[in-house]
């Protein structure tokens, strides 16, 4: 049952998620269509494991991952496109909320606490996964890369979505699985929790991120919210 906090209590506004290896689990379809793109192209599977640390690097890095290709490189644009393609035709079918997800935005319900998504995931891609996922509190901001000039790391993104939401910068938490969005939060001003449960690439480290916490499950979200950020 979510918990109720008085309202002496509470001293923060607002909780913003990163999207993809934050709040949803959606490297299973990223799985399933990279390699989908990969056998039509006569290639082997890739583990799971190897795509799985690359998804929050975003589709770019998945087909130089899937394909060996960079930007600019001929026939890049094409894999692409294609991959965006079946992802879209994709989208949902086996991305499911982390572990402690779902209690955790009821109980940010239950407590007047806003929360929203500041996600470097394009606009065409958000809105169709997030209407997926109808059954959870609603956001009271979904900001995309499409709102603004500067994607995250830079923090144009989380000033916006805390001007949605009608809170000042210091009075929210920005919550993510990648070095830029501990930095990205950083500039902000406001506090940062780096999700250690995320796609976490094998070159990097979320302890050396700077963030002022480090999680090893969303389970721990809550807890450690009531504990440092609304307690009296």
């Amino acid at each position: 049952m979510p918990v109720n906090l008085s309202e002496q209590a509470k001293r923060m506004k607002a909780v913003l998620f990163d999207l993809d290896g934050t709040l949803l689990d959606t490297a299973p379809d990223f799985i399933v269509v990279l390699n989908q793109l990969r056998q039509q192209e006569q290639l082997p599977s890739l583990p799971d494991e190897i795509i799985r640390s690359t998804v929050s690097n975003g589709s770019r890095a998945l087909v130089t991952l899937g394909f060996g290709k960079k930007a600019g490189d001929p026939g890049f644009n094409s894999l692409l496109q294609r991959l965006l393609d079946l992802y879209l035709a994709h989208l949902a079918e086996k991305t499911i909320p982390f572990p402690g997800i779902e209690a955790l935005l009821n109980t940010l319900l239950v407590n007047n606490i806003s929360w929203g998504i500041v996600t470097n995931k394009p606009e065409a891609f958000t809105v169709p996964l997030m209407q997926a996922f109808n059954y959870l509190p609603p956001p009271a901001a979904v900001i995309c890369p499409d709102h603004v000039n500067q994607p995250k790391p830079d923090p144009e993104a989380i000033f916006l979505a805390c001007t949605k939401i009608g809170c000042d910068p210091s009075e929210a938490v920005y919550i993510g699985d990648h070095k830029r969005d501990i930095v990205a939060g950083q500039r902000a001003g406001m506090p940062t929790i780096a999700c250690n449960y995320g796609y976490i690439d094998v070159t990097e480290n979320p302890a050396s991120w700077g963030a002022d916490h480090l999680i090893q499950s969303a389970a721990e979200i809550w807890p450690l919210l009531r504990e440092q950020y609304f307690k009296p």
